[in-house]
């Protein structure tokens, strides 16, 4: 795939979409590979990082800069990771705060835009057969599956924490999978995605001012620790996942996208915004709470809506809005890909 030239416009809104790539994985149940897939880049994606090879690390160690930017296809790359980046110090803050204070509406967009992704890829998938159906209804099964396990307990153990890394960025590579709700399942989703990447955030907000404080604070140290170490996963599992991911969709390519297609499917039971959080309690009927202070989730006791409720058409509202945005990346991808071509 050879590498194309960009304009302005095009590295512009890349950047809006690694953010919301950052975004989306941040969002137990939600993929930022969906939004990769739905805006035409996924398979450029995973091609790029397969790049990140032997060969690769021969140009860099050589000094051929150049050589090596373009073998792995720099410019599309780096700045469609520089949105996530500014996603998780910008955007994520802001959802954060959406989700803590407008909780119904964030999921009810976020499930419009799940509806719209599986709209997306079963219009144009030609391939129905006995075999990519029996795929669809794997990838269903698992998905459903995986949002009804338990959560385990917070480990901050370096070597668990590389596995996280390498199991939480799935959400990237590979549409319907969300990483962050299997960080969730491992338990460690409040200390990986909150309380390290608050860490770092603090930590740069303290070196900008020349402030070096946070050298004898044990539990910044500990955290910055274990945010490398999940960086270091992440990295890992980024490369290792193309490889897989390439293989399976240069010789399997409509299997994959039918597996896909469930995965983001069984992801709605996740998504669904009518929910209330269940916590884990003891025997007396008190909230268990981890080693910082955070109510330990159990699971989601979802419900139907009330059709005399308002908020009820406000997050239909929302679900639209969000089925309208995958629609309007659909047409982007669409509008470059032609402009691309011709």
């Amino acid at each position: 795939m050879p590498q194309h030239t960009r304009t302005f416009s095009d590295r512009f809104f890349l950047v809006l979409k690694g953010l919301a790539m950052g975004a989306a994985n941040k969002v137990p149940g939600v993929s930022g590979g969906v939004v990769a897939f739905v805006a035409g880049f996924y398979e450029e994606f995973i091609y790029s990082l397969q790049k990140i090879n032997l060969t690769a690390f021969k140009l860099l160690i050589r000094g051929r800069l150049k050589s090596f930017w373009e073998y792995i296809n720099g410019r599309f790359l780096g700045v469609l990771i520089l949105g996530m980046l500014i996603s998780y110090f910008s955007v994520s803050k802001l959802l954060d705060y959406l989700i803590i204070h407008y909780e119904l509406y964030v999921w009810s967009a976020f499930f419009g835009m799940i509806i719209g992704s599986i709209y997306y890829i079963v219009k144009d998938f030609e391939a129905w057969n006995r075999q990519t159906i029996c795929w669809i209804l794997i990838g269903t099964i698992i998905g459903v599956s995986i949002s009804l396990l338990e959560p385990a307990k917070e480990n901050d153990n370096l070597w668990f924490v590389f596995f996280c890394g390498i199991i939480g960025v799935s959400g990237m590579t590979l549409p319907g999978l969300s990483g962050s709700f299997i960080l969730i399942l491992l338990g460690n989703y409040v200390l990986l995605l909150i309380d390290a990447v608050n860490a770092l955030y603090d930590t740069m907000a303290e070196l900008l001012r020349w402030d070096l404080s946070f050298l004898h604070n044990t539990e910044r140290i500990r955290l910055l620790k274990v945010l490398i170490v999940f960086s270091l996963g992440s990295v890992t599992g980024l490369v290792t996942l193309s490889h897989l991911l390439g293989y399976v969709l240069k010789h399997y390519k409509q299997a994959t996208f039918a597996l896909i297609t469930g995965f983001i499917t069984g992801s709605l039971g996740v998504v669904w915004p009518w929910k209330h959080k269940i916590y884990k309690t003891n025997a007396m009927g008190n909230v268990l709470k981890d080693t910082h202070g955070n109510a330990i989730l159990d699971n989601y006791d979802r419900y139907l809506p009330a059709i005399s409720d308002a908020s009820t058409y406000t997050a239909l509202f929302f679900m639209v809005f969000g089925i309208g945005i995958v629609l309007w990346l659909e047409w982007y991808g669409a509008k470059t890909s032609k402009k691309i071509t011709s």
